[in-house]
């Protein structure tokens, strides 16, 4: 049975790193010593090394373990044997080429699939939907497909940010983006705004934190979906 925290950020602003959501992360992880990290998503660029610290010194407070996933020589194996895996945010394009080069995304997805405890942010929670397609992040390197884990019935778009009326800004919104992706493929899709996480028990689906989530269907108009919204049904549209 799935069981997935899924969520918009690692960090709020002003805020360090996981902490608004580190209470659920303590529950989440409670039966793990240890967790699986995934660092192929390269947050700045940095080293594999240097981001797998950074969640070792804030999973220590937790009194878990964590070790990288690019430490372990069979990186299927080490999946496999995880009690609890997180996958950071990062450049999706980057992380899903790594899954991919390392052939572990269909592995992953089963993993997850039986059980095992995940959280994801950003990218991290890009990849649990059936596709990358409505990442923010540049394609600085083209992965072989962009399916994705499929572990939710849509796609995300974390970091969701409303049109600002008063912005100069002339590019595109990430509304406008949507509609964009929606102009070619079905696929329901769910803006997750900064502080809000899914919880995925099983099939169910309920939306968390403080603020609503923006729904996008094609050929519908946008959704608010307040917290706490169980979005089960989308499995069934």
């Amino acid at each position: 049975m799935k069981n997935l925290i899924i969520a918009s950020t690692s960090t709020l602003h002003g805020g360090r790193y996981l902490e608004y959501i580190l209470p659920t992360l303590k529950t989440h992880f409670k039966n793990c010593k240890s967790i699986l990290f995934i660092p192929y998503a390269r947050p700045s660029g940095i080293s594999h090394e240097d981001s797998t610290a950074k969640v070792r010194s804030v999973f220590a407070q937790l009194k878990i373990e964590v070790q990288g996933l690019h430490e372990f020589e069979d990186p299927i194996q080490a999946i496999e044997a995880a009690q609890g895996i997180f996958t950071g945010g990062g450049n999706t394009f980057l992380l899903v080429f790594q899954l991919y080069k390392n052939k572990v995304m269909d592995v992953l997805s089963q993993t997850l699939k039986n059980g095992t405890p995940y959280l994801g942010t950003s990218a991290g929670s890009n990849i649990t939907g059936l596709s990358m397609q409505t990442t923010n992040d540049m394609p600085i390197i083209y992965p072989p497909s962009f399916q994705t884990l499929g572990l939710i019935p849509f796609n995300l778009n974390p970091h969701y940010l409303d049109p600002d009326l008063q912005s100069k800004h002339m590019g595109e919104t990430r509304e406008t983006r949507i509609k964009e992706f929606h102009a070619f493929n079905s696929v329901p899709v769910l803006g997750l705004r900064e502080g809000s996480w899914l919880e995925v028990t099983g099939e169910q689906i309920i939306l968390k934190g403080e603020l609503s989530a923006r729904l996008f269907q094609q050929n519908k108009n946008p959704e608010e979906l307040a917290s706490n919204s169980d979005l089960s049904f989308l499995a069934r549209l």
